[in-house]
């Protein structure tokens, strides 16, 4: 399913303003700490939007987006909602990156982790493996959705295949990295790992709401 035109306004980056591609948004928050930006469906929501300020946005978009429950019952039957959906989100590619695990059924955090440079994919994955960790401590086979298919490959495999350079800023991102792959290879669960159909149910209910 196609995705629809979107219009992404920078409040704090790099050079603020309203964008007209996630490539051009993205040049403008790379780099730029707890850079604030966010996507709108037209030129007129993100022209007001930018009249104003992020965190008025932000809320006004949280009370309108359409929520999971509001799905017909062809769609909600079809999501296990005894599960933990995971989410990740990035201020740049690589950027300050946060991931979080919620209840798929009532968006209730469980976790949460930010990092001051990750990747997206990264956070994805860790995500996933927190989740998994977490489970297996409490002796709980729940299920995990994830919208990433590149995080599902990365556990599937046991390893990050990320070209994020190793440095200073790096180091502890990789300490949990190398962890979370060793935890992979070292333990076995029963947790069934689920893609989130995007296109059908709308944002993971764990979706940031940023992009």
């Amino acid at each position: 399913m196609a995705k629809g035109k979107k219009y992404y306004v920078v409040w704090e980056g790099n050079n603020p303003g309203i964008y007209n591609s996630w490539t051009e948004c993205q040049l403008q928050i790379k780099g730029y700490p707890n850079a604030r930006y966010k996507s709108f469906k037209t030129e007129a929501e993100a022209q007001a939007a930018f009249q104003g300020n992020y965190q008025d946005a932000i809320q006004k978009s949280d009370k309108s987006k359409p929520k999971v429950s509001h799905l017909p019952d062809s769609e909600r039957g079809k999501i296990v909602w005894n599960s933990l959906a995971v989410d990740a989100a990035c201020s740049g590619n690589p950027g300050v990156m946060e991931y979080q695990g919620v209840n798929t059924s009532d968006g209730s955090q469980i976790f949460h982790q930010k990092f001051s440079l990750g990747t997206n994919n990264i956070g994805e994955f860790l995500a996933i493996v927190h989740a998994l960790a977490m489970l297996k401590k409490q002796g709980k086979d729940t299920p995990i959705y994830t919208d990433s298919r590149t995080a599902m490959a990365w556990v599937r495999k046991k390893k990050a295949n990320t070209n994020l350079k190793k440095t200073a800023s790096t180091a502890q991102l990789y300490q949990l990295i190398t962890r979370a792959e060793a935890w992979l290879k070292n333990n076995t669960y029963t947790n069934k790992i689920l893609k989130w159909d995007t296109d059908n149910w709308g944002e993971i209910p764990a979706d940031f709401g940023r992009k």
